[in-house]
């Protein structure tokens, strides 16, 4: 069944359809809203005033600990193969 519609093309309000839909509409804006204010986005980073990662905190030096990981893993023989052969 098709919606009725505005002479501006807009969804019309005042039938049921269109009242369930703007009903919709309203909760899904709430709940929205409403996990954006609770929603945690993980720890904050300490920063130093250039804007790097402070590597003297614990997450810092965890992260460190990655790419240096990272680092050694990229030089390894297997991935120097891996480049070799590919």
């Amino acid at each position: 069944m098709a919606l009725k519609r505005t002479s501006d093309g807009s969804v019309d309000l005042r039938t049921k359809q269109g009242k369930a839909i703007a009903a919709r509409m309203a909760k899904a804006r709430a709940a929205r809203s409403k996990s954006k204010t609770t929603k945690s986005t993980g720890t904050k980073l300490k920063r130093t005033q250039s804007g790097k990662v402070d590597k003297r905190t614990k997450e810092g030096k965890a992260i460190a600990a990655r790419i240096a990981k990272a680092r050694r893993a990229k030089n390894s023989l297997s991935n120097r193969l891996k480049r070799l052969f590919s």
